[in-house]
């Protein structure tokens, strides 16, 4: 028995260096998408999409998307670090690196590991200790979400930004490809004598 749960845990181990963490995504991407996306640097083999606990449901996606081997993976993390990689939209550029064991809720025990769990008693002079933790987590736990919300509300400006800027980029574009088509740029090349290619 010993033996298999360490071939277990050899696999699982091999699965997390194959596998790359994922933030930044946008709330739109599907499973497909990021599997079209990443074709490109190797073969993916599965993606887990990591659940959004917070309050916000436009928060960015974190996904664990397993390649097909290590090199694979090494092409995506080291592609998506040294250029900007953009999916669905996203105002800012997705954010990629190795995954780590603690990241799977799947993963299995690790042989020769006995983690022991037991209540504190008030009376102990451990209690108090673990009741300023508690206390400091949960501010922490405060500000986080507090800095997430202020960068969910920058990341939707930039979006909101970058749609009216292409929004009338097309528009500039539209008018001059009117002008070309109906004739008014070569009337208007002519009695400026100027030379205007068709194309």
């Amino acid at each position: 028995m010993g033996t298999s749960a360490e071939k277990e845990y050899a696999d699982f181990e091999d699965k997390v260096k194959r596998t790359v963490y994922f933030d930044n995504l946008s709330p739109k991407v599907k499973e497909s998408v990021l599997k079209t996306a990443l074709s490109q640097f190797g073969t993916v083999v599965g993606v887990q999409f990591i659940p959004n606990y917070s309050q916000f449901n436009n928060m960015p996606l974190c996904a664990l998307v397993e390649m097909e081997s290590l090199k694979d993976a090494k092409n995506v993390t080291t592609e998506i670090v040294n250029y900007p990689f953009m999916i669905s939209g996203m105002p800012r550029p997705v954010r990629a690196r190795p995954a780590e064991a603690q990241m799977f809720t799947d993963r299995p025990v690790k042989p020769g590991r006995k983690i022991q769990c037991r209540w504190v008693d008030p009376k102990e002079p451990y209690f108090q200790v673990a009741t300023e933790l508690k206390s400091l987590a949960r501010n922490h736990a405060k500000e986080a979400l507090c800095l997430l919300q202020l960068q969910l509300e920058e990341e939707e400006k930039l979006a909101k930004e970058q749609a009216e800027s292409l929004k009338e980029k097309y528009n500039k574009f539209k008018i001059i490809d009117n002008l070309l088509i109906d004739g008014t740029m070569r009337r208007l090349a002519s009695c400026y004598n100027m030379n205007v290619a068709d194309e």
